[in-house]
């Protein structure tokens, strides 16, 4: 596929997909040795991992907090 030389904008509208109050998920990846502990706890407790860590981090911010 090749680039053309020029491209019509005239029918273009600006900020179209512009939304200043979205709010995006982004994914976080996790190292394998972390992924398995909070696999753990998210069995041994019936949740699922997304819920594991923000309990977890939510933890640290409290701790973090009383500092």
């Amino acid at each position: 596929m090749n680039m053309r030389k020029e491209y019509d904008f005239s029918k273009g509208q600006r900020g179209k997909f512009y939304h200043p109050d979205m709010k995006l998920n982004i994914p976080i990846y996790l190292d394998e040795e972390v992924s398995a502990f909070v696999e753990k706890i998210a069995a041994k407790k019936g949740l699922d991992r997304s819920s594991v860590v923000n309990e977890l981090l939510k933890g640290d911010m409290k701790i973090s907090e009383a500092m």
